[in-house]
């Protein structure tokens, strides 16, 4: 039985010659082609294809917003991220959503259809490089947040984090169970031991820790 395929991309040209290419192996039956993240999401509800064939940079819903959007339906279609290239912290974050499968753009039509054939059986493909370089930043993060851990109390971890996701102190008041006089008291020795002057500093450095 074929294997039923969404493909995904925002360059026709590009999704033509995918289409072409994986529509020539009798074991893939391409039922959709997409221009957009909407379209892809809209064809994966509607016609329930095995795998989605995706570029992270589509138009609309990107590639993430749409993977999230089936982790987060329990839809059964498992996905396979296509990329011109794929950064550390883009591999990180599809680690996160639990990636099938992960290949470069400019592989052999004979090597994708081998990650799409691994992830049609329940099996996982990620492309080396990328597992390299999400290793190393992850190490290097783990590295940062036990730096950070040993400036900071747990309690102003916490402000931190919260203060870097954006709320003002009134709102990490209410949510910690805390005066937002305690707030800024926490957060003016912060401030003094990460040498930082203001929340505008504060909440790049936190994100730059791995913290946010």
């Amino acid at each position: 039985m074929a294997i039923k395929l969404v493909l995904a991309d925002g360059h026709p040209i590009f999704l033509d010659g995918l289409k072409k290419s994986l529509s020539a192996a009798k074991e893939f039956k391409v039922i959709c082609r997409c221009l957009s993240g909407d379209e892809a999401l809209n064809a994966v509800r509607q016609l329930n294809p095995d795998i989605l064939v995706l570029n992270l940079r589509l138009p609309g819903k990107n590639g993430f917003d749409v993977i999230r959007e089936i982790k987060i339906n329990k839809l059964a279609t498992r996905f396979v991220v296509i990329a011109d290239e794929v950064s550390a912290a883009d591999a990180v974050e599809l680690a996160r959503l639990g990636a099938h499968g992960v290949a470069m753009r400019e592989c052999a039509p004979e090597l994708l259809m081998r990650c799409i054939r691994k992830v049609a059986a329940g099996e996982k493909w990620l492309e080396k490089n990328s597992a390299i370089g999400a290793l190393e930043l992850l190490i290097r993060r783990e590295e940062q947040q036990r730096e950070f851990a040993g400036l900071l109390s747990r309690r102003e971890m916490e402000i931190a984090r919260l203060t870097a996701s954006g709320l003002r102190n009134k709102e990490i008041g209410k949510k910690l169970f805390i005066s937002e006089g305690t707030v800024k008291v926490h957060l003016h020795a912060i401030y003094e031991k990460l040498n930082v002057n203001s929340r505008r500093a504060l909440s790049p450095y936190t994100r730059d820790k791995g913290l946010a």
